[in-house]
């Protein structure tokens, strides 16, 4: 059980610093939508592609995450083959759990702590969207959202 924890906590680390670094591109890239703001003329169709742009770069980065915890399950040799691992990881990360994938009994624990990073990750993912629409919807509303 221990030796789970101590593989799990660095690539939970790693995920962390990954989905910081979509949050910050995802936040600083965003221009100011102001009533003056150059994007005025094509305002809506903007919102979507800052929204739109947004959700898919975290998909993205999402992805990059699935795929450190599948190299991970590659590297233990608790899965054979990188389309198994993928498969496994992207059903355990998203908390689906088909469980027509198992991991062998010594690495169970480790499949808990990927189900419990990506519900984390998911919710985060969700605040950034939150944070985008508010930005980018209600700036002319609201002039106290950052």
């Amino acid at each position: 059980m221990l030796i789970n924890i101590a593989i799990a906590i660095p690539i939970i680390a790693v995920t962390i610093m990954i989905h910081a670094a979509g949050m910050v591109l995802v936040l600083q890239s965003l221009p100011k939508f102001d009533k003056k703001s150059e994007y005025q003329k094509q305002r809506w169709q903007m919102h979507i592609v800052w929204v739109g742009g947004t959700i898919l770069l975290m998909f993205i980065v999402s992805i990059l995450e699935v795929l450190l915890w599948a190299f991970t399950f590659l590297a233990l040799h608790a899965i054979d083959g990188i389309e198994e691992a993928f498969y496994f990881s992207m059903v355990t990360f998203t908390t689906l759990g088909y469980g027509d994938v198992l991991l062998d009994e010594h690495w169970r624990i480790l499949g808990s702590f990927e189900a419990a990073n990506g519900i984390i990750m998911f919710g985060w993912t969700t605040a950034i969207v939150i944070a985008v629409v508010q930005r980018v919807y209600y700036r002319n509303i609201n002039h106290n959202i950052p």
